[in-house]
């Protein structure tokens, strides 16, 4: 791992232990050569996992897609990084459980983020839903509204 102030790569785990409610590790590190201090975190990705899309395409799953598309939804309202990751997370893990033969369908995945985001930000959650079920009118946003 390398060093955030001197980009050395000599550093040494001083402390580990997983994450509360994650399926990851955080790493206390030291730097060996200037003696900063910096944590990591180190969870489980997903590979080789194909997302079937509408239209019939594959594409290969991104991390980075489904970070953007939460953050987003969260876009100026009051969140943690900490709150975004332990949602991205616990997506991740509903995608692996409800993955069959290494590939998904974008409507599955759509409606895990929506039941995730649901439970953590009604706001987050309506705005996910307007883009995702491309709301039409005003009635489609009042509908999705009366069920919450």
């Amino acid at each position: 791992m390398r060093c955030p102030r001197c980009q050395k790569d000599e550093t040494k785990v001083v402390d580990s232990r997983p994450v509360e409610e994650d399926d990851a590790i955080r790493r206390r590190r030291e730097c060996e050569a200037c003696g900063f201090r910096f944590s990591t975190y180190e969870q489980i990705e997903i590979l080789d996992l194909a997302i079937l899309k509408r239209d019939g395409r594959r594409e290969p799953y991104s991390r980075e897609k489904l970070e953007r598309g939460v953050r987003q939804a969260f876009s100026k309202l009051p969140h943690t990084d900490e709150t975004l990751r332990k949602l991205i997370s616990g997506i991740e893990q509903d995608i692996q459980k409800k993955a069959v033969s290494s590939e998904i369908m974008s409507s599955e995945v759509g409606e895990i983020v929506m039941r995730r985001l649901k439970k953590t930000s009604k706001p987050a959650y309506i705005r996910f839903a307007a883009v995702y079920r491309q709301f039409a009118d005003i009635e489609d946003f009042k509908t999705e509204l009366d069920k919450l």
